[in-house]
Formats: C-alpha cells, structure tokens, sequence
C-alpha cells in the first residue's frame, strides 16, 4: 500500500451482492481516485488490511465480471 494513503478518510461502498441479513462481502472506495488508486477490503474485517490497486487495473475488473467473465 502507498504511505501516502489515509484510508481512515475512505468512504466505503458495499457491494450489491451483500445481503441485508449480514451477508458480507468486498467494500471498495471511490475516494483515492483522484490519486489513481482504488481500495478493498473484506467488508468483514472493516480494520484489517486494503488492497490498493491502480484504477484502470479496477475499472477493468469490474468490466470483466459485467462481461461475465467470472460467473458469480
């Protein structure tokens, strides 16, 4: 991870897949963008460890899974 990140400024969105009966699944932040980086962690463990990863490496992920490359 960058020092330069602070991730106790992150705000976190859940993803959709969550249920509301405390099924838990990724979070993941919008927030560090701007700087090229986009956080998730296991929405399980809110404290523990992020993966950072570059922003178009994200955006290409997400891609993939709307294409159906990995069947949820």
């Amino acid at each position: 991870m960058r020092a330069d990140i602070d991730l106790t400024t992150a705000e976190w969105i859940k993803s959709s897949y969550s249920s509301s009966n405390g099924g838990q699944c990724v979070e993941f932040s919008r927030s560090f963008a701007p700087a090229g980086v986009v956080p998730v962690r296991d929405s399980k463990d809110p404290h523990g460890a992020a993966l950072v990863v570059p922003t178009d490496r994200w955006s290409s992920f997400v891609e993939a899974i709307k294409g159906g490359a990995f069947p949820v």
